[in-house]
């Protein structure tokens, strides 16, 4: 064989032993065998597990409060944000999901009107992760106006208008406030 040869033929199993070495995918070390491969996920899927996250962050979780104040009013925390209703609206009525120039659905002209129907305070007991706590409770009625306009592309291509859709949600906010002098700790109400 005649030394050009052996050298293009050196210089290609080079260049494929660096294309195939660089990535996911190599030929030496440790590798994963095919789960090394990526996989493509749907925005669909990324953008459902980035919503679960944020309601869990967000508004799934009970705060832990410094002890009220003696003889002031013991009011709850702010109302439910608008970010907050929509979500629980979201949660009970869906509209995403839809599939464009077949069949959508959306909410326009939103107006939300947020009511506390009730603020009380449970009595002191025991909870095993923090200690002594009263658990405060605020009960929020909140009323969604909004126009509501449904397309539907196929078989025979259509749209709903209703214009004074009304939906009504109860939000309920709980947190808790620790009994006794937070500096030296929980102590017994009793």
């Amino acid at each position: 064989m005649s030394s050009k040869l052996v050298t293009n033929m050196a210089g290609w199993l080079v260049a494929a032993g660096c294309i195939t070495s660089t990535g996911c995918i190599g030929m030496s070390g440790m590798t994963l065998g095919i789960f090394s491969i990526p996989v493509p996920v749907s925005p669909y899927f990324q953008d459902q597990e980035e919503l679960e996250f944020w309601n869990h962050e967000r508004y799934e979780r009970v705060p832990i409060m410094g002890p009220t104040t003696a003889g002031g009013p013991v009011v709850a925390l702010d109302p439910p944000s608008d970010d907050e209703v929509m979500q629980a609206l979201e949660r009970a009525r869906p509209v995403r999901g839809g599939l464009p120039l077949l069949h959508e659905k959306q909410r326009n002209n939103v107006r939300i009107v947020k009511e506390k129907i009730a603020d009380y305070i449970d009595p002191p007991r025991f909870i095993p992760t923090i200690g002594f706590a009263e658990l405060h409770h605020a009960h929020y009625k909140c009323t969604i106006y909004y126009s509501e306009r449904i397309i539907n592309g196929w078989p025979v291509p259509y749209t709903l208008n209703d214009q004074e859709a009304v939906e009504v949600l109860y939000i309920d906010h709980n947190h808790f406030h620790m009994c006794g002098n937070p500096e030296t700790g929980p102590s017994s109400p009793y």
